[in-house]
């Protein structure tokens, strides 16, 4: 088992580096925020699972111990695969994952592609109980209330934009924004609008 790596970073992808270890490029599948937080040329330490299959070897790699743990406790839900759980991954921070879970609330999980309703519930009901967290964000990750992104995504909603455009949009705007503006709905919905653009309606389904 590779439980974890070292090495330089030579090549980037949305949802994967490729590391190279004593002249082996390894290629790790990670979510959007190491993807983003990657540098070609520089080191990187990732905390991995290696996942056997009889048609492949598929490495998983996450900057926080605690990232690997949630992992691995979400491949034992019924119906969540690697790549589902590593979507998981990129779309909440380990602190919302547990909030949802404790609050018995599957609403954040069914923002996430490939997360279907019934799987959705599946994970606050067999994650439950399971989880623990140490409170500290990590560098680019959301630390704001859950309640309030979840809010903006209601707003972008009723504004005319479609429930996945705009969970991805919010996602992708509260990990690079500040906490002063991570912290209220009327901030948030700022700043995604400036990303977004003028409110349109998009044809159902889109």
């Amino acid at each position: 088992m590779i439980s974890s790596l070292r090495g330089t970073v030579v090549h980037i992808e949305q949802d994967a580096v490729v590391v190279e270890v004593g002249g082996v490029g390894l290629s790790v599948a990670v979510t959007q925020q190491v993807a983003r937080g990657a540098r070609l040329g520089e080191s990187i330490l990732l905390h991995t699972n290696l996942i056997v299959r009889e048609d492949a070897l598929s490495l998983f790699g996450f900057e926080e111990r605690e990232e690997l743990v949630v992992f691995t406790q979400l491949l034992g839900v019924t119906g969540v695969g690697p790549k589902s759980a590593l979507g998981v991954l990129s779309t909440l921070t380990v602190a919302q994952i547990a909030d949802a879970v404790a609050a018995d609330d599957d609403a954040p999980f069914r923002r996430v592609s490939g997360i279907g309703p019934k799987t959705a519930k599946l994970i606050v009901v067999q994650l439950a109980g399971k989880i623990t967290v140490t409170r500290t964000a990590g560098p680019g990750r959301a630390d704001a209330s859950p309640a309030i992104p979840a809010q903006v995504v209601q707003a972008l909603v009723g504004l005319g934009w479609s429930e996945r455009v705009a969970a991805e949009a919010v996602d992708s705007v509260a990990g690079d924004a500040t906490e002063a503006d991570r912290a209220t709905v009327p901030a948030l919905l700022r700043l995604t609008l400036s990303v977004l653009g003028p409110a349109r309606k998009e044809p159902i389904g889109g």
